[in-house]
């Protein structure tokens, strides 16, 4: 009785989700929404999968995708993200999960971007110096450092063999020198186990919450809606396809409607040879750059090393990322 009320739910999710994005499909509102900061994914695995990760989120990088992805860890996980983004910025990312068996998945999440030192100019500082005659571009000799930050805390629970959901809180600043502000904001998301070989549907909302006001506008948090289904291809057990001796081939694909941009879609696949060494690879479609992303990584015992490449076109050139993590057993 139980399963088949949640069986029931999840299906008015999904019709109500299709009609979501079946409204702002047309919409294009490119650049409208604040704190960007916050669409740039840090962890290696998923962005080495294209970001098609909805429904195979299961570690504590799950907070940054679909915080039900959570109550898969039975003991504890722990993830540390670099980014090596444009212009010499910096973005990192920290998750850190513990389950208590009875209770439920809680787990910790904080993002940093780091922009660096700006030269201040200024208009009146323009010309050349009267006595040396060098040119000066407007340099004042002050230096800025713009800063976004982010931290939550999350909480996941199986409510049962199959259906398990999840939910965050969090709290983004932004200081833009001139001008600071912050929000709390929410996070929410359910994972489906259809039961049928290693199918898995996942749906989650990400950045729900008030506008944000800088001097004197208002603007919208960078809400996204995803819906995701991902499954083994090839594995010793569980497949889709076949079945192959120590080896895995995972597929997953995510459809999302950002608020301020059309549909857009990931498609991902993963490789496991003996669930040590991981080959990954992916694609975006109606991204204005993003194209094709390459990832690798390592698993020995309970540690994790992780590394993606993504494209990002001629002119903006590539973004590589870093994860490293450990797991209890």
């Amino acid at each position: 009785m139980i399963l088949r009320h949640y069986k029931n739910s999840l299906i008015l999710i999904l019709l109500f989700s299709s009609g979501l994005f079946a409204q702002s499909n047309a919409i294009d509102k490119v650049g409208t929404t604040s704190f960007q900061f916050l669409k740039v994914m840090s962890d290696a695995r998923s962005t080495g999968m294209g970001e098609s990760y909805v429904s195979v989120a299961n570690e504590a990088n799950a907070v940054f995708w679909n915080p039900a992805g959570l109550s898969n860890i039975k003991s504890y996980d722990f993830s540390a993200s670099y980014v090596d983004y444009f212009m010499d910025v910096s973005h990192m990312a920290i998750a850190a999960a513990y389950n208590y068996e009875g209770i439920g998945t809680f787990a910790l999440q904080a993002i940093m971007t780091d922009i660096g030192d700006i030269s201040v100019t200024r208009v009146d500082q323009l010309g050349r110096d009267p006595i040396t005659g060098v040119y000066n571009p407007g340099l004042t000799g002050e230096t800025v450092s713009p800063s976004s930050q982010l931290f939550g805390l999350s909480f996941a629970r199986s409510v049962t063999d199959k259906f398990s959901f999840g939910l965050s809180v969090k709290y983004a600043h932004e200081d833009l020198v001139e001008k600071q502000t912050g929000s709390i904001m929410f996070d929410g998301g359910i994972l489906y186990d259809t039961g049928y070989k290693s199918l898995r549907f996942g749906i989650s909302l990400r950045h729900f919450g008030p506008e944000i006001k800088f001097i004197d506008k208002s603007y919208p948090l960078p809400q996204t809606l995803t819906l995701g289904i991902s499954g083994y291809l090839f594995a010793p057990e569980n497949y889709l396809i076949a079945g192959i001796e120590d080896q895995s081939l995972l597929f997953s694909y995510d459809l999302s409607q950002p608020r301020d941009y059309s549909q857009q879609h990931q498609v991902g696949m993963e490789y496991s040879f003996n669930d040590m060494l991981f080959l990954r690879g992916g694609y975006k479609i109606n991204y204005d750059e993003e194209d094709i992303s390459l990832g690798a990584g390592v698993a020995y015992k309970n540690y994790k090393i992780d590394y993606s490449y993504n494209n990002y076109g001629e002119y903006l050139g590539s973004v590589h990322r870093f994860t490293i993590g450990f797991s209890g057993n």
